[in-house]
């Protein structure tokens, strides 16, 4: 894989122990390899787990008028 331009990206040691943990286990040459695996596999969970409590209600807005006497 060619890279062409790079760019250094900060990361904590903790973060990059795991993404070389990551790197092994999966048998990938680099951290950009990583990354890419993590950005296209997601995190396993559904996008229906985000911004909602499960059992909640669909939000539906209230008009105007229910606010003001």
């Amino acid at each position: 894989m060619s890279y062409g331009m790079t760019t250094t990206v900060q990361v904590a040691d903790e973060t990059r122990r795991l993404l070389e943990k990551l790197k092994n286990e999966r048998n990938l040459d680099s951290y950009d390899q990583v990354i890419r695996w993590l950005v296209t596999t997601g995190t396993g969970h559904p996008r229906s787990m985000y911004g909602a409590s499960k059992g909640s209600q669909r939000f539906e807005r209230e008009s105007e008028d229910e606010h003001h006497p």
